[in-house]
């Protein structure tokens, strides 16, 4: 797969890039895999009221969001990348060109 190129919406998309694409796409739904099994196990915790499980549900949620932080890290990532392989000229630090970034308006 090195050194394969591959189209996408008409454009030559290096394989390694591919991969490393799926790799980050994987490792999110992992992780948001994980976040289903703690949001659960804190529901069971919360509908119990036992205070002991009660206490658990701050170090469970505390793992819950930083897991939405890696996330996010991951996302944000995937997408610089995205836009570095799509418009090289986006590299040059230029943040006008980069989605997600907001400009200012001029008052009305």
């Amino acid at each position: 797969m090195e050194g394969e190129m591959r189209l996408w919406k008409g454009r030559e998309m290096d394989g390694k890039m591919v991969e490393t694409f799926q790799k980050n796409f994987v490792k999110v739904e992992n992780i948001l895999d994980q976040n289903r099994l703690l949001i659960n196990e804190i529901n069971q915790n919360h509908e119990s009221k036992l205070p002991d499980n009660l206490t658990k549900n701050v170090a469970l949620i505390r793992e819950l969001n930083n897991n939405i932080r890696r996330v996010v890290d991951l996302y944000a990532d995937l997408s610089t990348s995205f836009t570095k392989s799509v418009d090289p000229s986006a590299s040059d630090g230029d943040s006008a060109a980069a989605p997600g970034h907001k400009r200012n308006r001029p008052p009305p």
